[in-house]
């Protein structure tokens, strides 16, 4: 096992902090490490995707678990059992020639499983099958006393595991029910909508008949064109919908993912970021342009249509020095007023934002920090320097809570603990759970000091 000192981040490049690394091999290096802690405890670490705080540990110890990637054969139900340190893009890579997919595709495919388990995440078809750690028919938990435990779903601990942000043990490994496919394309119909009342209509439209569903909002818009976006659905794509000269790549593993883009290789932080007002209200303009008013039926590989941002792997060096803050929350169903106010207040701001992604969610989970419940999730990126924008989501902070909604954790940079303790009736089952198991606070993180989790 490899040990060494660095600073890191999270994905946003806010607040870098400095630990020890642990980088274990086997499950026996890893509960060592964590018997071994400091002071200061331990938390777990995958790709580093997360654009918050949720992965570091100021002065302790972070167990990088990448080291940890074997992947098991799939069961003729369809299980799998694989390690942590796995990532969803190779899961892909490997299960879509076989002709089944991860139960829950989320918008990037670098993220760890265990790190999809520890945050929870939620795919672009969730109103029909729930957040990630639904489909988790087993998890091996590394726990403060350093033993290895079995946890089930229907458990208190599996349940505050789920979305628990790391907070609960070490996720080593897991049994996953995958999803059977019929080819490695995707059907996919694409309209834009005029703004964002139109745009909230097309997405319930034709309810959950093509069950994958975001849309990209330009946020730079104003007046009548406020919340303006492109709705993107899809669909599976069956073998009688490819065309004739595709019948190589039904289920081929060069289809699995988003490569042979645009890359940004060792491209260094612009300093004032590449995008102000102006560029980004530009590029916002031509984005939604040259959309189609509506087209379907166009196919598309799995992995390009679900991880198109992963083309852009230095996406996140664009918003200068200072880096980025990544905002999502959700508001139930009946509170689309709030959404309006919300959006309507961020382009009113002319922010720079070019990422803006609306989705449909369905049940919420029973973790007690899951994020998902049923609603309108919107996740945006701005860039962390600009001016007066932590007072700026703090009070957007206090409209999503006042009207029964959250922001999510496991993406969060800047949040206030009175604004979580507000939004989730749940943290304090959970905090109860885990002084019960953990009384040291072996494990810890930024994130869980900064909010008193």
């Amino acid at each position: 096992m490899s040990v060494d000192t660095v600073s890191l981040s999270g994905w946003g490049r806010t607040a870098p902090t400095t630990a020890v690394r642990f980088r274990p091999r086997t499950h026996e290096e890893a509960a060592a490490a964590v018997r071994g802690r400091g002071p200061r405890g331990v938390i777990a670490r995958g790709l580093g995707r997360s654009p918050g705080d949720a992965a570091q540990n100021a002065g302790g110890s972070v167990l990088d678990l990448t080291g940890l990637a074997r992947i098991g054969g799939v069961d003729a139900g369809g299980a799998l059992h694989c390690d942590a340190g796995v990532s969803l893009e190779r899961l892909l890579r490997v299960l879509l020639p076989l002709g089944w997919l991860p139960p829950v595709v989320p918008g990037t495919g670098r993220v760890t499983v265990g790190g999809a388990i520890a945050s929870d995440l939620p795919g672009l078809d969730h109103r029909r099958s729930g957040s990630f750690a639904r489909h988790v028919s087993a998890l091996e938990l590394l726990t403060a006393d350093g033993e290895v435990r079995t946890v089930l779903p229907g458990t208190a601990l599996f349940d505050a595991t789920a979305g628990g942000l790391g907070l609960t043990g070490v996720i080593l490994g897991a049994t996953l029910r995958l999803r059977r496919v019929p080819t490695a394309l995707m059907s996919v119909s694409t309209e834009r909508a005029e703004d964002l009342d139109d745009l909230l209509a097309r997405f319930t439209a034709g309810g959950d008949r093509l069950p994958y569903a975001s849309a990209w909002i330009d946020l730079m818009a104003r007046g009548r064109a406020a919340g303006r976006g492109i709705l993107t659905r899809g669909e599976h794509a069956t073998p009688d919908m490819r065309p004739a000269h595709a019948g190589r790549t039904l289920l081929s593993p060069r289809s699995g993912g988003a490569r042979g883009r645009f890359r940004l290789p060792g491209c260094p932080p612009v300093p004032g970021g590449l995008f102000g007002p102006a560029p980004a209200a530009l590029y916002n303009e031509v984005r939604y342009r040259g959309a189609p008013r509506a087209r379907t039926g166009e196919l598309r590989p799995v992995g390009t249509f679900f991880h198109a941002a992963d083309a852009y792997p230095a996406a996140n060096l664009l918003y200068g020095r200072g880096g980025l803050v990544r905002y999502r929350f959700t508001v139930g169903y009946g509170q689309e007023e709030t959404l309006h106010r919300v959006v309507r207040r961020i382009a009113g701001r002319r922010g720079p934002a070019v990422r803006a992604v609306l989705q449909r969610f369905g049940a919420a989970a029973p973790g007690g920090l899951s994020f998902a419940a049923p609603g309108w999730s919107l996740a945006l990126d701005l860039p962390a320097a600009l001016p007066g924008l932590a007072r700026f989501l703090d009070d957007v902070d206090e409209e999503v809570a006042a009207a029964g909604g959250r922001v999510c954790l496991a993406k969060d940079s800047r949040m206030r603990p009175e604004a979580a303790a507000a939004m989730y009736p749940g943290l304090a089952g959970f905090q109860e759970l885990r002084a019960r198991l953990d009384p040291t606070e072996a494990f810890r993180s930024d994130l869980s000091r900064r909010l008193g989790l």
